[in-house]
């Protein structure tokens, strides 16, 4: 007498035919627990500082009233820190590299670093970089008073934007011209300043903390290729047919990819999570529900790519084809300014924008609940299409 094999039970029998053909992959194997150690490990090599303050070098004589005056009212909390310089020649060596200007904590010693020349690194004391400095020639009080001719260089280095290089001009000007007693020879007009989108300034987060939606999407993105490469052979060497003469059904065989692909995308992203600590006690389960919502938006791609791969180059080919687009909003997030129009109709900017706000910046579901809906709606979408292009693949064979 027969037995009646359950659905459940067909389903798990091929999930587990699925988990024993990755591990005996030693290519994705090895790729998998490769991009595992190298994503964690540039996460905390990555820089885990902001810095908001601009520093500028100076070098002037016969105005230490004036700028003991600018440095009382110009502190570091309002982005600006002001280093005197005993020399131009000091100060252009510091900008352009060639010595380095320490600190010590508390801010009372300073030292100069000559690395051609041997100097060893100074005991207790911070580093100062100095991109942008000025040099008022001797006299320029006077002159500038008498309304003669004068002139005065601002140094930069050559990875200070423009903005930044123009700002100092004009902040020279305006010296000049309060000290001659003359009005800007502009009309200022009245002006509101207003941020579109959410203002960051004093609450930036780091380079590190960027990184965490990135470096999620890339694990999800590996395991695209392997769960691809594994639908594709399993089509060319009439696996699913074999598969299909048992009692499994086309259903069965498309819930153990959904399965599959679902649980080998979403364990290694948490793995990941979990080694840059993504988790709190706050948003684990938020933190979760994206990522399943991630698993299976990357399982549903995995379906089309295996679908329409006929080899190892092709399948790679069409993997490369729709990833890419999908992590241009993870690195958007890197660059500042508000993303594109046409980045935010890319399926991933929603599950991008959540893993951010919740990792970065605290937020919960009130606030990214949105964007979680969008990506919602987006997965769906690309697992339906995920399911009809491999049904009919398989039902073609």
């Amino acid at each position: 007498m027969s037995r009646t094999v359950s659905r459940a039970s067909i389903v798990s029998a091929i999930v587990k035919k699925d988990l024993v053909e990755f591990s005996r992959d030693p290519l994705y194997l090895f790729l998998s627990i490769l991009g595992l150690v190298f994503f964690i490990g540039f996460f905390w090599i990555a820089p885990n500082t902001v810095n908001e303050t601009l520093v500028l070098g100076v070098h002037q004589t016969g105005m230490d009233a004036l700028f003991e005056e600018f440095e009382q009212g110009a502190t570091e909390a309002e982005g600006l820190k002001l280093v005197q310089f005993a020399s131009e020649d000091e100060l252009k060596k510091v900008v352009s590299g060639d010595v380095e200007y320490w600190e010590s904590e508390d801010g009372t010693q300073r030292f100069f670093r000559d690395k051609a020349a041997g100097d060893k690194r100074p005991e207790d004391a911070k580093r100062v970089a100095v991109a942008i400095g000025i040099g008022f020639p001797e006299g320029f009080l006077e002159k500038t008073a008498a309304k003669e001719k004068t002139t005065v260089t601002v140094y930069s280095d050559a990875d200070v934007p423009a903005e930044i290089q123009g700002a100092m001009k004009s902040f020279v000007r305006e010296i000049a011209y309060a000290l001659a007693g003359n009005e800007l020879p502009v009309t200022e007009p009245a002006q509101e300043n207003i941020i579109l989108g959410t203002d960051r300034a004093g609450d930036q987060v780091s380079l590190r903390e960027k990184m965490r939606p990135m470096l999620a999407l890339f694990v999800l993105m590996i395991e695209v290729i392997s769960m691809a490469s594994l639908v594709s052979s399993e089509v060319l060497t009439r696996t699913v047919t074999a598969v299909l003469v048992t009692p499994a059904k086309a259903g069965d065989f498309l819930m153990a990819k959904t399965i599959y692909g679902t649980m080998l995308a979403m364990s290694q992203a948490l793995i990941v999570l979990v080694a840059i600590g993504a988790f709190t006690a706050e948003n684990w389960a938020l933190l979760l529900l994206t990522m399943l919502v991630g698993s299976v938006m990357f399982t549903g791609v995995a379906m089309i790519v295996g679908a329409a791969g006929k080899d190892f180059i092709g399948t790679l080919f069409y993997s490369m084809l729709f990833l890419l687009p999908l992590m241009i909003p993870a690195f958007s997030i890197l660059l500042p300014g508000t993303a594109s129009t046409w980045i935010r109709f890319l399926p991933t900017y929603g599950m991008t924008q959540v893993l951010t706000g919740i990792t970065a910046y605290g937020l919960g579901l009130a606030d990214v609940w949105k964007n979680l809906l969008v990506a919602s709606a987006w997965v769906i979408v690309i697992y339906l299409a995920g399911l009809f292009t491999l049904k009919r693949k398989v039902e073609s064979l």
